[in-house]
């Protein structure tokens, strides 16, 4: 069993209240070092990737290149995502730390939020970890993200100051169409778009079956060591065991993991959740 990359929640602490994001019931968790380290041990036998995020922000931690070493020295990549509240924390060498591969930007937290910055104070980090790698670093992926699309367009007008803001510094055209999901702002710097989603839910009704790639191309571990099938999992409603009191092979192997992976593979969703999530009509997969 393969999986492309794993989901490890380094904290679940965000920092922030956007409207598009669910609210968390679960008390805050950070995971200690030595747990992290024989979590991506474990990981190591199942993927080549590590992304840092499920509801944190992996940049509210103070001591992140201490988790990205961990990451480096399983010789492993890392995918960072981030508000980017929180760049001008850390030093441009940390966040363009050798093992990480992308790191993404929602640029659309900034309009869903209270705050004292200016547009231009929260893009300034942004910009100034843009030069520095272009000048200095040039394999990791930036990935800057406007994931506020929707039919009514609710958005454009943020949008177009965001686009002002990127057409000057990068010196294109920024704007958006429908018949594409982004566009080059500069050699491997993106500029991204997608829709709002909603999260899956208990309380959502049923969209019925179909295809996942939770238990296929991922899987998700929790800021307190909670193992689940899929990223969008945030509150472990499918929880598979616990990498506290659990080793991973173990609880891949387990009934509930098997029933999942085995559903998804005839386009059927078992699990109450997985029901109750609109997310994998996004999904199409490839019968042939």
């Amino acid at each position: 069993m393969r999986f492309n990359r794993i989901y490890i929640e380094l904290t679940n602490i965000c920092g922030l209240a956007c409207s598009f994001c669910p609210e968390k019931s679960t008390k805050n968790h950070i995971i200690e070092l030595d747990v992290f380290d024989s979590m991506v041990k474990q990981a190591s036998d199942y993927t080549n990737e590590i992304v840092c995020h499920v509801m944190g922000d992996p940049l509210v931690l103070s001591n992140l290149e201490d988790y990205l070493n961990i990451i480096h020295g399983y010789g492993m990549k890392a995918m960072i995502t981030t508000s980017g509240f929180y760049i001008d924390r850390h030093s441009l060498q940390t966040l363009l730390h050798p093992c990480v591969r992308q790191l993404n930007i929602s640029l659309n937290s900034f309009n869903k939020n209270n705050t004292k910055l200016t547009l231009y104070e929260y893009l300034e980090p942004i910009f100034a970890l843009c030069r520095d790698k272009l000048a200095n670093h040039p394999e990791p992926f930036l990935n800057l993200r406007l994931w506020n699309m929707d039919n009514n367009g609710s958005e454009n007008d943020f949008n177009s100051l965001v686009f002002e803001k990127l057409s000057e510094f990068f010196g294109v055209k920024a704007d958006y169409s429908k018949d594409k999901k982004g566009f080059r702002l500069a050699s491997k710097i993106l500029l991204h778009f997608d829709d709002y989603f909603e999260w899956p839910s208990i309380s959502n009704h049923v969209y019925g079956d179909g295809y996942c790639g939770g238990l296929d191309s991922h899987i998700a571990i929790l800021g307190d060591g909670r193992v689940v099938p899929c990223c969008l999992d945030y509150e472990a409603v499918m929880e598979l065991g616990n990498l506290r009191n659990q080793r991973l092979n173990e609880i891949l192997s387990s009934s509930r993991a098997c029933a999942i992976k085995e559903g998804f593979k005839q386009n059927k969703a078992v699990e109450e959740l997985c029901q109750k999530c609109s997310y994998k009509s996004r999904f199409e997969k490839d019968q042939d």
